[in-house]
């Protein structure tokens, strides 16, 4: 195959294939629509002959997309397992299917898959390409992805996930336009050497080539003129097939086109159509398009209702198909028999907003439908926005949902949508209205017959007060609920009250708290309550944090992480997350808080407060190093964390948003700030929050009211009482670097010395310049700053780091730099996780970029940092 300017594309793809010998390998093919990608692909898969079996899949422009589209069609080439269980099987089932199928390829060749069109992609779909881009090191396997980059804008999920793959097994390949030496070649080969041919199609090499097919004279204005004109050369039935064909996205099975086997044949003949697997489909979506909207809307409107008939009577036929068709087609009997079944498959699949928006479709058109009938669609509806993340949807579903129960008059599917309206309230910020939900329910469960939904709703009232540090009311409710699930046998509520009642005595300092959380989710793991299963170690690791417990938190966050990221559960990972960014900001490890805190924010926006610690964590790392976007950062965590109005949240942000005020000298508002947290911590009790909250009020120049000062966990209280010594020693103890150099600077010359020796090996710029104002103030010795070496380089790159990124720029793994550098893989990647953040890019592609502009071989000299 011929391609002109795409040699360096292809090469790069053939040498990523070559490198699955060590592993997978992911390329990332980009450029706007017509731009080639789909040739280069084909031509990649011709060039690569027997050494690949390539499997294709491809996304299509429906009004929904299908789930997992792209999947079917590589599940039909390679057939086994995962052709049988597609259909039926849980997500999670399914991706690990394909990877075994990956895994296991045949002895000669290498799986290429290959998914084309990812702007289309539904949510199941890309998390499919996050799910094997985390594992495709596993096996030797090519992932080719593409996309039209003018199509996402910059809250597309896919950009999320294609951030998220791995930098050191990814490449990235842009299709520019062809140049206009290009474009005036290929014209001169067609015989139709006209400058413009480049005019008029900017290097478009779909626009190019089809402008050159063109038998007329002259260069058609418009691509829907282009193609009118080449459809006019067509007799009548075959321009019938071209524009029914144009009706259906990606392509037209043969059982569509039954008995037009000549017409067929004449498009195929003068290149309207060309084969597509079992079928014909125009050669490009632009193409398809063209012809579609020149038809009329009756025409368009008959055309769908045919395909409609057909797509019926054929198995196995996506219920996305088919809700498209009827949806144009104006049928609202089809849509609203079709569109729940859709809803529901992309539901099992994890394609929640797919659901989403298939529930939409049908209960626009549900109206004159039974109440009964309406209230589940409507609670389908709610269900699916909640694990899509789409609050206030899911909330307004269930509203109408519970309105029309309350009609019916059915108390436990009352109980049952006012025991979800108070979880929606709470994930929403509303811990107010969830509690006045729930109470609701239990008084309507109550007055029914005792069974598994007055369980769930005393378990989710349980929650609310553990939620809320109220720990004898939650142990309370958790119990009764516990009892009632037991003798009901609901395993599903028995392990959520078990869960709750232990989170309630870990946060007691109560031993049986670690132990019950522990055993809850082994319980839930053995019964497949995954959901369970992860909030139990979230629980135990989150509460460690809060109380500085940091080598519990470490340990379970390193058992929970891969459980939660193998299982997709996407909102407990960056919760997650956010707190073992909290543990190494109290670590002294910023460059792992900050690669943390850019990871959980990475997914675009999430409702309520799950947030909140990664938020605070940034405005803290933000404020100490002088850098932008702090006071931005903490106000979000305010607003936030000060809306739940529970202590887990009210708490950093406060203390983040105090800190940033005292170092900009607004002492008024580190005040205002840390009085409102103060008094959410003494309410739950929490001596943590309490501690850290009163320090920052004695710094302000507040008087603490005893009884709080008392309360505060011991290191916090050694600060207030002015015992620096000891709160340094503490703190040391704990293996706290940064609140060990606070405790320092209320000391004496050496012991602030020592201080400003960990703020500048930190990189806290702004305390340190603070620090050094008061010295300076007092008439004390003021330690000179940042060795010379570190103030020197123009990125604020130490020795050690100018290395790394120097290494980096030949390509080298963090692996290769440890064993070059005799320094641990650990501390390697610190290294390059600060790179990463001096340099203010994403990835050690761009990375290798800014070195090169620097200089092939950044400066490279030892100062001593390691």
């Amino acid at each position: 195959m011929d391609l002109l300017e795409r040699a360096d594309e292809l090469a790069t793809l053939t040498r990523l294939l070559a490198e699955t010998s060590a592993g997978g390998r992911v390329a990332v093919l980009s450029g706007e629509a017509g731009a080639g990608k789909s040739t280069l692909a084909a031509a990649f898969a011709e060039a690569a002959g027997p050494r690949a079996q390539v499997l294709w899949g491809a996304c299509d422009p429906l009004l929904t997309p299908r789930a997992l589209g792209p999947l079917h069609d590589i599940a039909r080439a390679l057939g086994g397992r995962l052709r049988e269980r597609i259909l039926e099987a849980p997500r999670a089932e399914v991706f690990d299917l394909l990877l075994e199928a990956l895994d296991r390829p045949p002895q000669t060749a290498r799986p290429v898959v290959v998914l084309e069109d990812l702007h289309w992609a539904d949510e199941a779909t890309l998390d499919m390409v996050a799910f094997l881009g985390r594992r495709l090191a596993l096996c030797r396997a090519l992932l080719l992805v593409t996309y039209r980059d003018d199509e996402i804008g910059p809250d597309h999920r896919l950009r999320n996930v294609l951030a998220g793959l791995p930098p050191a097994l990814s490449r990235r390949v842009t299709l520019p336009p062809l140049s206009r030496a290009a474009v005036a070649e290929l014209a001169q080969r067609a015989g139709r050497a006209t400058p413009e041919v480049y005019e008029v199609t900017g290097g478009n090499p779909l626009l190019v080539t089809e402008v050159l097919a063109a038998e007329a004279e002259g260069i058609p204005p418009t691509v829907r003129d282009l193609v009118l004109s080449r459809l006019s050369s067509l007799g009548e039935p075959a321009r019938d097939v071209a524009r029914l064909v144009s009706v259906v996205p990606a392509r037209a099975e043969s059982d569509l086109l039954r008995g037009r086997a000549g017409a067929v044949d004449e498009c195929l003949a003068r290149g309207v159509l060309t084969t597509s697997g079992d079928g014909v489909a125009f050669r490009h979506e632009l193409l398809r398009r063209a012809v579609e909207e020149a038809l009329s809307p009756v025409r368009r409107k008959a055309l769908h209702a045919e395909v409609l008939a057909a797509l019926t009577t054929m198995p196995g036929v996506d219920p996305a198909r088919l809700v498209h068709h009827a949806h144009h087609a104006g049928d609202a009997e089809a849509v609203l028999r079709w569109a729940p079944t859709a809803a529901r498959r992309a539901t099992q699949l994890g394609a929640y907003r797919q659901a989403v928006a298939h529930y939409a479709t049908a209960l626009a058109l549900a109206g004159d439908r039974p109440a009964q009938e309406r209230a589940e669609l409507l609670e389908e509806h709610s269900l699916a926005a909640y694990h899509a993340g789409l609050g206030v949807d899911a909330i307004e579903a269930r509203q109408s949902a519970l309105r029309l129960r309350e009609e019916l008059g059915d108390p436990l599917r009352i109980g049952d949508d006012l025991r979800w309206m108070a979880r929606l309230s709470w994930w929403n910020g509303r811990p107010d209205d969830a509690r006045d939900y729930c109470w609701r329910a239990v008084g309507v469960l109550e007055a029914a017959e005792p069974g598994p939904e007055l369980a769930a709703a005393y378990s989710h009232l349980s929650q609310l007060y553990m939620l809320a540090n109220e720990e004898p009311a939650a142990i309370e409710w958790g119990s009764r609920a516990l009892d009632l699930a037991l003798q009901a046998g609901d395993r599903d509520t028995v392990v959520h009250a078990m869960v709750n009642i232990a989170s309630a005595r870990l946060q007691r300092d109560e031993p049986e708290g670690v132990t019950g959380l522990r055993e809850a989710f082994d319980l839930a793991v053995a019964a497949g309550l995954d959901d369970h299963a992860g909030r139990a170690l979230v629980n135990l690791g989150t509460i460690a944090v809060d109380r500085y417990a940091l080598d519990l938190a470490e340990e379970t966050f390193e058992r929970v992480l891969p459980f939660l990221t193998a299982r997709d559960l996407d909102g407990y990972v960056r919760h997650v997350l956010g707190h073992r960014a909290r543990v190494g900001l109290a670590r002294g490890d910023w460059a792992t808080a900050a690669g943390d805190v850019e990871e959980a924010m990475a997914s675009g926006a999430t409702p309520g407060a799950y947030l909140v610690p990664a938020l605070s964590v940034r405005a803290v790392l933000r404020a100490r190093r002088d850098e932008p976007g702090a006071r931005e950062d903490a106000m979000l965590a305010r607003e936030r964390g000060y809306r739940a109005n529970e202590v887990q949240f009210v708490g950093p942000a406060a203390i983040a948003l105090a800190e940033l005020c005292w170092l900009d000298g607004d002492l008024e508002r580190v005040r205002a700030e840390a009085w409102h947290g103060l008094g959410v911590a003494e309410r739950a009790g929490h001596a943590w929050f309490l501690g850290e909250l009163a320090f920052w009020l004695w710094r302000a120049g507040s008087e603490i009211p005893p009884s709080a000062v008392a309360a505060s966990a011991e290191p916090f209280r050694l600060m207030v009482t002015g015992e620096w010594r000891a709160a340094a020693g503490a703190w040391e103890k704990l293996g706290c670097p940064y609140l060990r150099a606070e405790a320092l600077s209320a000391g004496d010359a050496d012991a602030t010395t020592e201080a400003l020796r960990i703020y500048d090996r930190l990189g806290a710029v702004r305390p340190a310049r603070r620090l050094r104002g008061v010295l300076r103030e007092r008439g004390m010795p003021v330690p000179r700053g940042p060795r010379p070496a570190t103030a020197a380089d123009p990125i604020g790159l130490t020795g050690r780091q100018r290395e790394v990124l120097a290494l980096i720029a030949e390509g080298l793994s963090n692996a290769e730099i440890a064993a070059r550098l005799t320094l641990s893989a650990k501390t390697v990647d610190h290294h390059v996780s600060a790179v990463l953040g001096k340099l203010g890019v994403r990835n050690r592609g761009q990375a290798a970029v800014v070195a090169r502009k620097l200089g092939n071989s950044p400066h490279v000299g030892n100062d001593g940092d390691s």
